[in-house]
């Protein structure tokens, strides 16, 4: 899913950079085709005053890319074979509607509520859901990504930037600034206090970069590998007590603050941070977890 949710976001950079998308808090204060007196007036919140371009949506698409792939996930476990009996078909075709009930639900959520607040157009949101989907159902085909060593997660996170960082240059050096969003969010956002620097276009970037490399780390070290592929792995206390750890030390983790006066500091601190997020869930925290119920075959012996 980290896979996913990584490229899908990588991705949507990279059609942002492309198709120039405007956003709708600053598209009516500059277009001609309002007159001045039938100007509408648009009302922002604190989330309004994204930095990067519009289209597609990053939140559409990220949320589709995440959701489709537990979706499809959950149909693929629950599936019955081809011999089994009309009750438990009719069972399976429940729960395959209620999935996909609650799956364009949960979408036309996050459209409806990012088009509310002056984000994005429903031409974006529309698109954002879309590309989403094609990333996803994409990767649903690459079950190589399942058992990739942490050399594959170094050469792909050090690809993805040093692919988006070229391509930054290159329009830089044809006069095309792709950063040109910035100045349209602080020239007609309402409280320049709504402007963050998490929300420019390398912040997303660096933090998914270090989702990704983080998590190439977890699943590769040896604390992974013996508390999550031993004996523990499979027992329901040990899953139950992975969750709880990991739900509380993610609530201490938003609250730790990545300082914004620096802006090559805060893409630092921002990569790190991710980094240590997946590192600390996936292999930290079951390692931990791990020493404290000990080794049932140990145990036994």
């Amino acid at each position: 899913m980290i896979w996913v949710a990584v490229i899908g976001d990588w991705l949507n950079l990279i059609f942002k950079w492309i198709l120039f998308g405007h956003r709708p808090y600053w598209w009516v204060q500059e277009t001609h085709f309002y007159q001045n007196h039938s100007l509408p007036k648009i009302e922002q919140f604190h989330i309004t005053c994204e930095t990067g371009p519009g289209s597609p949506s990053g939140h559409a698409m990220g949320s589709s890319c995440v959701w489709y792939v537990m979706v499809t996930s959950v149909v693929n476990f629950t599936r019955p074979p081809s011999d089994t009996t009309y009750q438990e078909s009719q069972r399976f075709r429940l729960v395959w509607s209620f999935l996909w009930i609650a799956f364009w639900v949960i979408q036309i959520s996050v459209c409806v509520s990012r088009v509310f607040i002056a984000t994005h157009f429903p031409h974006q949101v529309i698109l954002g859901v879309l590309a989403g989907m094609l990333v996803a159902e994409a990767f649903e085909h690459i079950p190589s990504i399942h058992t990739a060593s942490f050399k594959v997660y170094l050469q792909t996170s050090l690809f993805l930037f040093f692919f988006a960082l070229s391509f930054y240059f290159l329009l830089k050096m044809i006069h095309i600034d792709l950063l040109w969003s910035i100045s349209k969010a602080k020239k007609w956002c309402v409280n320049p206090d709504w402007i963050h620097l998490d929300t420019t276009p390398f912040a997303g970037l660096v933090r998914n970069l270090g989702a990704l490399f983080g998590l190439g780390l977890a699943i590769n070290s040896q604390m992974f590998v013996k508390s999550c592929k031993g004996k523990n792995g499979y027992r329901m206390r040990f899953k139950l007590t992975c969750v709880a750890a990991t739900l509380t030390t993610l609530q201490l983790y938003d609250l730790i603050k990545v300082p914004t006066h620096t802006e090559v500091l805060f893409y630092m601190l921002s990569f790190c941070k991710s980094a240590v997020v997946p590192l600390s869930v996936v292999a930290f925290i079951p390692y931990c977890v791990h020493l404290l119920i000990g080794d049932p075959e140990k145990r036994l012996d």
